[in-house]
């Protein structure tokens, strides 16, 4: 029976604890609600007089919290105080729509930011995000627009030619989109994370395709290199007179640095802008891939593919020319086992290939070490044999003579000729295979092809 006792008093205490454990929870509950009940009204109170002294960002930090508590605790009771906030709260998104809107019209940066910042609390971080990125849309068109203008104003003066840079004009817009980003990242965090980052980009992209395309058109516009490639590919069919002369090979190569500069910045902008996107780890999935193809298929893209475009012909004629012109001066050198062409030629060829090799494009690549190649096979070999099938050549350097000696010599520096020349070709291909081991594994096999011909 004493057993049955305790059996009845274990089975109560249990019971008695969970309603002890109730009544607390409800106690809890209660206090929490009435503590809300207060601090909702400390922050009307808060609102209130904050906005009386043009405290904004302690109004919106109210604001905030009230939200915060209202959501927590659902109290019909404390609907009046809700419309009252919820009237505070369109009081101040007024105020400060107007003040940023008039602080971006005035370029008043401090301004800007000091109210870019209420939009999170007042959970307008999207519209926040739209106008602030507007802001700095509107800063970088401007500078670049200047720049540009500058830029006109120096190519209408004939005499400052050599003052108009476009590399620095274009190299200046894409610093200030690459600073934009960096400098104001933590605010676009702030307003929507890392999605508020992307977004930025994607918007200022917008700017590098308008302002950089303008750039890139004025500059084939003011190289003329249109009409520049149509006197080549004319020069080059027979199609001028015989007794005119194609363009300056020089001024062609100045060209070529040229374009091969503004190319690589845009290649290099784009690729940070990329790496960046990427390097981002909380971004909604579907805006990378959007963002690639902003970069990838923006006007700014296809112009530059345009400018790019004039390279090839410019290169083959700039190798072609320089060649020939090796050729025709060649001379004996003091002191040297080969005549001058031998260097020369090499050195041309040289440059070419590895300016060709530094745009990582594989047509423009294998388009280059195909003239290359055809240099070496035609003109080039025709000109290191031609001495070798001079008439009587034999004879004369049997038969005796006042130009034994020179004969000679001129036999000994032909076959140097032929000898420095393969080891040359060997010594080119070979910088060539090094340089294209850090280009990607898809154009290996292609340039082994073409590297394989200079052997």
């Amino acid at each position: 029976m004493l057993s049955n006792v305790s059996s009845a008093l274990a089975d109560q205490v249990p019971a008695k604890v969970r309603h002890l454990d109730l009544a607390q929870s409800r106690v809890q509950d209660t206090l929490l609600r009435i503590h809300a009940i207060v601090d909702r009204s400390n922050c009307l109170d808060g609102v209130h007089k904050s906005l009386l002294a043009e405290d904004f960002e302690s109004a919106a930090s109210y604001i905030q919290t009230f939200l915060q508590i209202d959501s927590k605790f659902k109290d019909s009771s404390a609907a009046d105080q809700r419309e009252q906030l919820l009237s505070s709260k369109k009081q101040l998104e007024g105020i400060a729509k107007k003040r940023l809107l008039t602080a971006v019209d005035q370029r008043d940066h401090p301004t800007i930011l000091r109210f870019i910042k209420l939009f999170k609390p007042l959970d307008l971080e999207e519209e926040g995000l739209q106008v602030y990125v507007s802001y700095l849309k509107k800063v970088i068109s401007t500078r670049s627009r200047m720049e540009f203008e500058q830029l006109v104003e120096l190519m209408e003066q004939s005499n400052n030619t050599s003052q108009v840079n476009f590399v620095a004009c274009l190299t200046n817009l894409f610093k200030d989109i690459v600073l934009a980003i960096e400098e104001n990242n933590e605010i676009l965090r702030n307003l929507c994370g890392e999605d508020g980052i992307v977004y930025a980009i994607c918007e200022l992209q917008e700017e590098c395709d308008s302002r950089g395309s303008n750039i890139l058109k004025k500059f084939m516009e003011y190289r003329k290199l249109s009409k520049l490639t149509s006197e080549i590919n004319s020069y080059q069919s027979n199609l001028l007179s015989v007794r005119a002369e194609g363009p300056d090979p020089r001024e062609i190569e100045l060209y070529l640095e040229e374009i091969l500069s503004l190319t690589q910045l845009g290649e290099d902008y784009t690729e940070y802008m990329l790496s960046k996107i990427r390097s981002l780890t909380s971004v909604d999935p579907e805006l990378g891939p959007q963002a690639t193809k902003a970069f990838r298929s923006g006007n700014f893209s296809k112009v530059s593919q345009d400018t790019t475009g004039y390279y090839v012909i410019l290169e083959g004629f700039f190798m072609v020319e320089n060649v020939r012109k090796a050729i025709q001066i060649d001379e004996h050198v003091h002191d040297s086992l080969t005549t001058s062409m031998v260097d020369d030629v090499f050195y041309v060829l040289q440059s070419c290939c590895h300016r060709a090799i530094s745009t990582s494009n594989i047509n423009f690549i294998i388009a280059v070490l195909s003239s290359a190649v055809s240099l070496l096979g035609g003109e080039y070999s025709e000109a290191l044999q031609q001495k070798m099938r001079e008439p009587n050549l034999g004879a004369k350097l049997f038969l005796g003579g006042v130009g034994v000696q020179k004969t000679g010599t001129e036999i000994a520096t032909a076959l140097n000729n032929l000898d420095v020349s393969s080891e040359y070709v060997l010594k080119l291909r070979h910088e060539i295979e090094e340089q294209c081991i850090e280009l990607m594994s898809m154009i290996k096999m292609p340039l082994q092809v073409c590297t394989a011909m200079l052997s």
